[in-house]
């Protein structure tokens, strides 16, 4: 069974950044897609931005040319840089990882608890 731990959570100004981190450790054999999803009271849960393995790279359209997802595969860290933030950002961020585990080497989703994210004045 994995762990994801979340950092870099937080309040920001419109227009400001913030950077998102996610690990993941415990008996692993390697992860596929890692990626981000977010909810915001009273919507529903989306897609943030999700990166394979090989680091091919797929946004929402909302996010496309603000958020950069990137992953340190020695790490097994997936990263998320928000930039030009902006108020309708505010949301619950979630990690998410792809693991095939170490034992049985069969692939299963793992979750993060996630991190709140409030872009205000």
């Amino acid at each position: 069974q994995v762990q994801l731990v979340e950092s870099g959570g937080g309040l920001v100004q419109p227009g400001g950044s913030l950077r998102l981190s996610c690990a993941a450790s415990g008996s692993i054999f390697g992860i596929n897609v890692m990626g981000w999803y977010r909810q915001a009271p009273g919507k529903e849960r989306e897609l943030v931005a999700a990166v394979t393995s090989s680091g091919r790279a797929n946004y929402a359209d909302s996010m496309k040319g603000r958020f950069t997802v990137s992953r340190d595969n020695t790490k097994n860290t997936v990263y998320l840089q928000m930039n030009s933030l902006k108020p309708e950002d505010t949301a619950v961020y979630y990690c998410n990882a792809q693991i095939i585990g170490g034992w049985g080497r069969y692939e299963y989703d793992a979750w993060g608890q996630g991190t709140q994210v409030t872009v205000s004045s």
